[in-house]
């Protein structure tokens, strides 16, 4: 069966303080959010029944690294953001190439930005948030 991208973010964070505050910035942007989640298992059960329109991951999770949920959600056609306090070096696996990256902290503005750049239909309204 094929998954239908819905407007809404998935957010898989495992600090709490930092996953409360990607949440109220995506919500005040008006994006309906999925999490946030700890753990890559968890997102990636509920990936089994709706794909995001986009998902910003952290790349170290509690179960480990979001590599197999990455590729789950690419898989499904949605686009993922890495949101990670770990750089993105010649040590960040093979399997996260190609991925928009983005090294904690980030502000408001650029996360918007990333998203806006990677899901054109959300676009004018995240960058008038932004503003």
């Amino acid at each position: 069966m094929a998954h239908t991208p819905q407007i809404c973010c998935l957010l898989v964070e495992d600090q709490v303080l930092i996953g409360m505050a990607l949440q109220a910035t995506l919500e005040e942007a008006g994006i309906p959010i999925v999490g946030p989640f700890a753990c890559a298992a968890d997102a990636l059960a509920c990936t089994q029944q709706d794909t995001p329109c986009v998902a910003i991951l952290d790349y170290k999770l509690k179960d480990g690294p979001c590599t197999e949920l990455a590729g789950a959600l690419r898989a499904q056609g949605a686009p993922v953001i890495i949101y990670s306090g770990w750089p993105h070096d010649r040590e960040t696996p093979p399997e996260l190439a190609g991925l928009t990256w983005l090294e904690k902290p980030v502000a408001s503005a650029d996360l918007l930005q990333a998203i806006a750049t990677l899901v054109p239909a959300l676009g004018s309204r995240l960058l008038k948030a932004a503003a």
